[in-house]
């Protein structure tokens, strides 16, 4: 297997997206020369000839997929077909074109939620395809594992070498803090700063706070990718997580110490909570040699600084 070469061209499909941008951070921080990336106006991965001509052109070494239509559950449930089409029209292009070209080694972006609703916990790569996924995302699974398969298959017919990885919960630099369509640790920290700001003496979290989750640096999910691409893989498809669970409740506590809301925490539960438990099994890649660089704690701390940052860049 070709493993990167920081010295050689790589493309990196959606830079300005959470994980794109922080691809890009990792791979010039790690000593990149050649990073190449194109904004939307400047290359349509929904363009079939527009992407074979800018790979026939820039002729690319590696390739990180991290372009991808995303959201939460409003915005899947609201666009359902923009989410199917999107998604499938940019990985088969950008496939497809990456094999065409040469490419020595390709890396696409996956997600925990391709995995079946009823999942054994903690979900193994091999329970892919196992059961049904989460009825809300359908559309979005369906072409994320449409990616991982166009992958696997072209490995197995053209002898390619292209690795889907499956990330856990992220947050981080450049994530979406709205209000009404983000998701919970962003959203959370959007809610306790407000209510720091205004005097608030509560802030309300969403259903019983007893689910757990496990969440990941976007920062740390970087290094991981970087890490995989460096090194052979003796699998196609490979779970990063932070290994570590957290509950509703805990999460939220913490953001309020990290952002020193001295308020009251009240739990609506008249709110749904979602499935209780959703936690990725990583010891394919802990096997590999990589493990996360932060705590939660710190992570929040670190994502809590950068969005400070911006509010002040904002005003």
């Amino acid at each position: 297997t070709a493993v990167m070469d920081l010295d050689r061209r790589i493309f990196v499909a959606g830079h300005n997206g959470m994980v794109g941008s922080a691809i890009v951070r990792a791979l010039k921080a790690q000593g990149a020369k050649d990073v190449v990336v194109r904004t939307r106006h400047e290359l349509n991965l929904l363009n079939q000839a527009d992407v074979n001509a800018f790979f026939a052109e820039q002729r690319p070494d590696y390739v990180f997929l991290a372009a991808a239509k995303v959201g939460g559950i409003y915005a899947n449930n609201t666009y359902p077909a923009d989410f199917i089409a999107e998604n499938l029209g940019v990985q088969t292009n950008v496939i497809a074109a990456s094999y065409a070209n040469d490419v020595k080694r390709l890396l696409f972006l996956g997600s925990s939620c391709v995995y079946p609703r009823q999942c054994p916990q903690p979900m193994k790569e091999e329970h892919l395809l196992t059961g049904l996924p989460e009825v809300t995302n359908e559309p979005y699974a369906i072409a994320k594992i449409a990616g991982i398969k166009m992958c696997q298959a072209f490995n197995r017919q053209h002898d390619t070498d292209y690795i889907s990885v499956m990330p856990t919960n992220l947050y981080g630099q450049n994530d979406n803090f709205d209000l009404k369509n983000s998701h919970v640790l962003p959203g959370l920290l959007r809610k306790v700063h407000e209510a720091k700001i205004s005097g608030a003496g509560e802030v309300v979290v969403w259903g019983t706070g007893t689910p757990f989750r496990e969440f990941l640096l976007v920062d740390d999910l970087a290094e991981a990718c970087l890490y995989v691409m460096g090194h052979p893989s003796p699998h196609d498809i490979v779970n990063i997580g932070s290994g570590q669970e957290v509950s509703i409740r805990k999460l939220a506590q913490t953001i309020c110490e990290v952002v020193g809301f001295k308020g009251a925490l009240t739990f609506d539960e008249s709110m749904p909570d979602g499935t209780p438990r959703k936690l990725l099994d990583s010891s394919r890649i802990r096997e590999m040699g990589w493990q996360p660089r932060l705590s939660l704690e710190e992570g929040i701390r670190e994502t809590y600084d950068w969005f400070l940052q911006q509010e002040v860049a904002a005003a």
